[in-house]
């Protein structure tokens, strides 16, 4: 019964995962400190699923989707529509669409402080985009927290089933991409998502963008997936100009669909890499804008090892306690840490990541470690034992390793 068996143990990851208990917990948290929270992650990534379920909690709460013209028009007078509301959690989702209500919700919030209401009233749910970010940071400064929700992580499959996770870096983490019944149907979704933001959702966001080059532009940044920037050769591709180049960049990763990774230069004795690295954010996407559609097409793809970092870094970075900071460091004598991370007490850990069954981290990752004095070196791997590669280093499994290196640094909060 070997299938039934791995079916309901998918089942129960996939009921875990869809739930996202560790995001709804920090947000009604959140909720009981601030009076506005937003949550802020790409589309489809289950942020309504999400809202449906603060709806259902907290009593009387009103849901509103503003790319609804119904319910957009009940905004029509927002300061009216709100104070109608009061006592009640509004969750307002596609925030983005109706930016000019942020500074009705600051008058709206500072109002009600006077009356002592100083939490839960407003929940915003938006994709990121630059005006979004722009217009809360300026309108509702003190008064609302942000957080992410990312697609599904591997710190999220409280499993160490190999499969499950190979799965999810084949596939991504989106929930129609990872839930779906085969991986045909995966790449279809995946095809659709990256169409839709191309053509719909990135001119609704962010400044207009030729949906062709914007989409090479993409492909050129998965073709390169964690190696550092190369704008001139980049814009070179495409004919534009490195100016150009940056703000393509810019928008994506302020549509949380990319991740730039600084490096590491406050040490003035070396010569220092100082270009960042580049990490599309999630997995899936790498291999669709590939073309790589299963498993065995991946690991015969030179993207492999790149695809992997990536995944690892991201699921470590997602996991990471607030306050954690992160980069990587690479001397030009060849001296390089794939992620440093360095805890709110200032201690610094050393992550190298591996592909290899047999891990051993080049010499210049030991120099690296010496240059920083950090204070513990792991190496990442997709096996399942733990074990001293060293005396200072040790190789832990990718399936264990956001919980070890979470313990590490919250040890040194």
């Amino acid at each position: 019964n070997h299938p039934n068996l791995a079916n309901r143990r998918l089942c129960g990851i996939i009921t875990r995962m869809v739930l996202r208990e560790q995001y709804f917990e920090v947000i009604k948290e959140l909720l009981d400190q601030f009076p506005a929270v937003g949550l802020l992650g790409p589309r489809q990534v289950g942020k309504t699923t999400l809202a449906y379920r603060f709806a259902e909690q907290y009593p009387g709460a009103i849901y509103l989707d503003l790319e609804l013209p119904s319910d957009l028009a009940k905004l029509a007078d927002a300061e009216l529509y709100m104070n109608a509301t009061e006592g009640k959690l509004l969750i307002l989702d596609e925030i983005h669409r109706l930016p000019g209500v942020f500074q009705t919700l600051r008058g709206v919030i500072d109002q009600r402080r006077r009356k002592g209401l100083n939490t839960a009233q407003f929940l915003l749910l938006g994709s990121a985009s630059i005006e979004l970010l722009q217009q809360t940071s300026e309108s509702l400064a003190g008064r609302i927290a942000f957080t992410e929700l990312p697609p599904f992580t591997a710190s999220e499959v409280d499993d160490d089933d190999a499969q499950t996770l190979d799965r999810l870096w084949v596939r991504g983490g989106f929930p129609g991409s990872f839930l779906a019944k085969s991986d045909q149907r995966s790449t279809i979704w995946r095809q659709s998502f990256i169409q839709t933001y191309l053509e719909r959702d990135i001119p609704l966001l962010g400044p207009r963008v030729p949906a062709q080059t914007l989409h090479r532009f993409w492909q050129m940044l998965a073709h390169n997936q964690s190696q550092m920037l190369n704008a001139a050769r980049i814009a070179t591709g495409l004919g534009v100009s490195g100016h150009t180049v940056a703000r393509y960049l810019d928008l994506l990763v302020d549509l949380l669909l990319v991740r730039r990774l600084q490096p590491w230069t406050q040490n003035a004795g070396k010569r220092l890499t100082r270009s960042p690295k580049i990490y599309i954010r999630d997995s899936g996407l790498v291999h669709t804008l590939l073309g790589i559609k299963n498993l065995d097409e991946l690991m015969g793809h030179p993207v492999v090892g790149g695809s992997w970092e990536g995944f690892v870094v991201e699921t470590i970075l997602q996991a990471m306690p607030e306050g954690t900071n992160a980069w990587y460091y690479r001397t030009s004598a060849g001296a390089e840490i794939d992620l440093l991370l360095e805890s709110a007490a200032g201690e610094r850990i050393a992550i190298e990541v591996k592909r290899s069954l047999v891990p051993h981290p080049a010499k210049g990752f030991h120099y690296a470690c010496e240059d920083l004095n950090v204070a513990r070196r792991y190496v990442v791997y997709p096996g399942q034992e733990r074990y001293p590669v060293n005396a200072e280093t040790e190789a832990i499994p990718f399936a264990t390793a956001t919980h070890d290196i979470w313990k590490t640094v919250r040890r040194r909060h």
